[in-house]
């Protein structure tokens, strides 16, 4: 049986004995008319097959000239490791699961979401591991994700849109299943999160209305069940406040991030103050909804009513005039958290860690003046 001390290894020239095949057969990882195995990398490279596996696996610690002699071996021979036998001796499914709260014809619609996912996906590429999008708008949905969660297709889970009400996190967590949401949980959950500094980004849209001489300023806020949503709405207060102006409850209205409930917003905002002159509106989408119905009024954007849209997707750059956003960074966002769910794949016990990005203000045409800040993200 051969040594697995380094020292007392065969240099690998390829002329060793068992080393046969031509060399295109090598590169293509065949001997004849088989794949290379660990066992043709072991017979070239004078170890044993368990030992080629751990410089395979990177599972054991061996020595630099064990292992040289080794990749050397694997690079005369092709071989190609077999990841399905890898991903099932480590009952990995090599696969990661995207839960969305949302009804299907809204996620697909929605550019922050799809930016999101594009983050996510190239956050995964290099590892080359599967993204399974999986939607449940509805407690049925929820239920059959949870039967497939816990038949291990997944090795982790990203959650995204999570409501107050939704039981799956809380769930995943006592069954040990690794998880990173989108946005800070509603409930208090020792999980992984990564999230915005939604209440600075409204009250910097806020404050910018409030430069520009608006006075009346009204909202139009996503689901409050959702702390994203409250988040904004608390960030809209705050730049009320500071302003010395009063937050009227008949200034606010929801939209749900549902452009059709935010045009009814507009609507009943419209109806109840008509010396309204200007909003802030939680996503680009419900702002541009909110834009057609004020020129549906007779209004004009800026002159009469300025607007200032969240998100910073290219719907802002379609609408006329074009939309004063406030801008999240969601591709990043994606990429850092399939970051931090491979972190808790590999260490499971690791304490789970938070990641804030902040805003920046991109001013438009909608809300008539210029200026702009920086965005950087926070590590916490």
């Amino acid at each position: 049986m051969a040594s697995d001390d380094a020292a007392s290894q065969p240099r690998v020239d390829g002329r060793a004995d068992g080393a046969g095949g031509s060399a295109s057969e090598k590169r293509r990882g065949r001997r004849g008319d088989r794949a290379v195995t660990l066992v043709d990398v072991g017979r070239l490279a004078g170890v044993s097959p368990s030992t080629v596996s751990r410089v395979v696996n990177n599972s054991i610690p061996v020595s630099p000239e064990l292992r040289e002699a080794i990749e050397r071996a694997i690079m005369l021979l092709g071989y190609v490791p077999n990841r399905a036998a890898r991903s099932l001796a480590a009952r990995r499914s090599d696969s990661i699961g995207v839960v969305i709260h949302e009804p299907a014809s809204q996620s697909v619609s929605d550019p922050f979401i799809t930016q999101l996912l594009l983050g996510i996906a190239r956050g995964l590429s290099e590892d080359e591991i599967q993204l399974i999008l999986m939607m449940a708008p509805t407690r049925r949905d929820e239920e059959r994700i949870q039967r497939y969660i816990e038949g291990s297709h997944v090795d982790g889970v990203i959650l995204v849109g999570s409501h107050a009400s939704d039981p799956l996190p809380d769930l995943l967590i006592r069954r040990g299943v690794p998880l990173v949401l989108s946005g800070r949980p509603a409930a208090k959950l020792d999980v992984a999160y990564v999230d915005v500094d939604h209440r600075n980004g409204a009250m910097m849209a806020v404050s910018h209305l409030v430069a520009g001489g608006r006075r009346r300023i009204a909202t139009i806020h996503g689901a409050l069940d959702m702390p994203s949503s409250r988040d904004k709405l608390d960030g809209y207060c705050d730049a009320l406040a500071a302003a010395g102006l009063v937050y009227e409850p008949g200034l606010g209205a929801a939209g749900n991030y549902n452009p059709a409930l935010a045009g009814n917003a507009m609507r009943a905002l419209l109806d109840r103050n008509p010396s309204l002159d200007g909003v802030f509106v939680a996503s680009d989408t419900m702002a541009a909804a909110a834009m057609g119905v004020i020129g549906e009024a007779g209004l004009r954007i800026p002159e009469d009513i300025a607007v200032v849209g969240y998100d910073g997707t290219p719907v802002a750059m379609a609408t006329r005039p074009t939309l004063t956003t406030v801008r999240q960074p969601s591709e990043a966002m994606g990429q850092e958290m399939a970051r931090l769910l491979l972190e808790r794949i590999e260490h499971p016990s690791a304490p789970p860690r938070h990641v804030i990005f902040s805003t920046e203000l991109i001013v438009r045409e909608s809300s008539g003046s210029p200026g702009c800040h920086a965005s950087r993200a926070r590590d916490r």
